[in-house]
């Protein structure tokens, strides 16, 4: 049975998602146009690190851990979150509102999250993320994000002085600059934001893990369903909020910058704090980062066949998802049915998906549609 306690915890867990992610937004919108860079630009790295924050919170605790499976529960927190953060944030935004593309995910965002993704691999095939390891991950960051600042700044004084130029031409006075009390005000609304968002998820993973036990599921599916959503859900709660209020290139950006921070900030972190470097299982390498790689991989045909990313897109990237938690269920119990899933996921889904997907390019370029047409300049 559960008590009326638990029930006013997990109201209250969706009530401060709501608006930790709408004061997160509204911050985040303001700041672009306040400082003069693109929202995408702010969605890929304000945003995107500050909803990363439990998942660097719940890493580095893991992998400093002394309990002998916390650096697996670490990397695993990466991978997991990486792969919801695509399937499950991004797939369920889509499906409530079409999600925007710009051109610049498709030639500097997108690829970056890839070569990432591979890169992880990459360096912990030999069984463990080193310091030297770490620090190459954490440069990997710093260099992007300041690329992505100078970038978006450029492109929008390109288009601002365009703007101008009109506007003088029309005889209406230049909007006057930002003083740095707005930009403050911003970047205080952004962090009140983020805190509402990391109380509202905990209470929330909390209340649903308690609502699991009384249905008296174990905790197995808890782990591979509750909590491996929770460190999921500021980026979702701000990536939906963000598509509904219009913003989707926060949406958008969010997620796509969510899963670089992740992999070169949260594992380049804890790779260099780490003693004797992180530990990366061998199931890890053989299943779930390839699986984190493909999961990346796949957002190029669906950002690149169009100016968005569609709802049905949405769904299938929410019914891949169900479909790797049920995997994911079936390995850990050694089901009966695992060879039979896995059969019918290598010979008939995998392939129709790819066929889908490879048919829309196809199209997408027989109709003469470049991959920035549409999508604006950054």
């Amino acid at each position: 049975m559960v008590d009326l306690e638990t029930v006013v915890r997990f109201v209250l867990g969706v009530v401060a998602l709501i608006l930790g992610a709408r004061l997160l937004v509204q911050g985040a919108a303001r700041l672009a146009a306040t400082v003069g860079v693109p929202p995408l630009v702010i969605g890929l790295t304000v945003v995107a690190f500050g909803t990363g924050a439990p998942e660097l919170a719940v890493t580095l605790r893991a992998a400093l851990s002394e309990s002998p499976g916390g650096a697996d529960l670490g990397v695993g927190n990466v991978v997991g979150s990486n792969i919801a953060n695509i399937l499950l944030v991004l797939g369920a935004s889509a499906m409530l509102t079409p999600l925007v593309v710009r051109r610049r995910l498709v030639g500097w965002d997108v690829p970056v999250m890839i070569a990432a993704s591979a890169l992880v691999l990459g360096l912990g095939w030999d069984g463990s993320l080193s310091r030297t390891d770490g620090a190459i991950l954490f440069s990997g960051i710093v260099v992007y994000t300041v690329a992505s600042i100078v970038q978006g700044r450029r492109a929008m004084a390109r288009e601002r002085a365009e703007q101008a130029e009109v506007l003088a031409a029309e005889g209406v006075p230049a909007t006057p600059a930002a003083g740095p009390g707005q930009v403050l005000l911003q970047f205080v609304l952004i962090g009140v934001g983020l805190a509402i968002l990391v109380v509202g998820a905990d209470q929330l993973v909390q209340a649903a893990r308690t609502f699991a036990l009384a249905m008296g599921v174990s905790e197995l599916v808890i782990g591979l369903t509750v909590v491996a959503v929770g460190t999921s859900l500021p980026e979702a709660a701000t990536s939906i909020i963000a598509g509904l209020r219009g913003e989707r290139d926060i949406a958008l950006g969010n997620a796509v910058g969510s899963n670089i921070f992740n992999i070169l900030a949260v594992l380049g972190l804890a790779g260099l704090i780490t003693p004797g470097g992180v530990p990366v299982s061998s199931q890890a390498l053989r299943f779930d980062i390839p699986v984190m790689i493909a999961v990346a991989v796949a957002c190029l045909p669906v950002v690149f066949t169009g100016a968005r990313i569609a709802r049905w897109e949405g769904v299938l990237f929410l019914a891949y998802y169900g479909i790797y938690t049920g995997f994911l269920y079936l390995r850990s119990e050694q089901h009966e049915l695992i060879e039979e899933f896995s059969l019918v996921m290598v010979a008939f889904v995998l392939p129709l998906t790819i066929l889908g997907l490879g048919l829309t390019v196809a199209w997408a370029v027989r109709s003469d549609r470049s991959p920035g047409e549409g999508r604006g300049r950054t």
